[in-house]
């Protein structure tokens, strides 16, 4: 069984930054990508990162120049780095962990945690 938990949510003023962290859990020998997504309050969950198996990243065009996704070397931990937050980065920061089709594990299964708050707000 796959368990994704993330942590390093909160509340901070506009400006400010927070770290997040998702750590993806098993005993099996998949391998992961890692991305984030968020959900704010009457809008749908968006796609915020996400880093592959080899390390490339992407973002969404919002966040850009102010968020950071980066991954330990054994690849089961990734971070959000978020700077220069905005009122409107407030949501629920969800991490998602899919398995690599590989000799071990069939690819495309998606885990999510159960996700971390984070409010900005003056």
């Amino acid at each position: 069984q796959v368990q994704v938990v993330e942590s390093g949510g909160g509340s901070v003023q506009p400006g400010g930054s927070l770290t997040l962290s998702c750590t993806a859990s098993d005993r099996t020998r998949c391998n992961y990508e890692m991305s984030w997504y968020r959900q704010a309050p009457g809008k749908e969950r968006e796609f915020v990162s996400g880093i592959d198996f080899f390390g490339s990243t992407t973002y969404t065009d919002s966040v850009k120049g102010r968020f950071t996704i980066s991954q330990n070397n054994r690849k089961d931990t990734v971070n959000l780095q978020m700077n220069d937050l905005r009122p409107e980065d407030t949501a629920m920061y969800y991490c998602k962990a899919t398995t690599v089709l590989s000799g071990f594990c069939n690819g495309g299964v998606d885990y999510w945690g159960k996700g971390t708050q984070v409010t900005i707000s003056s």
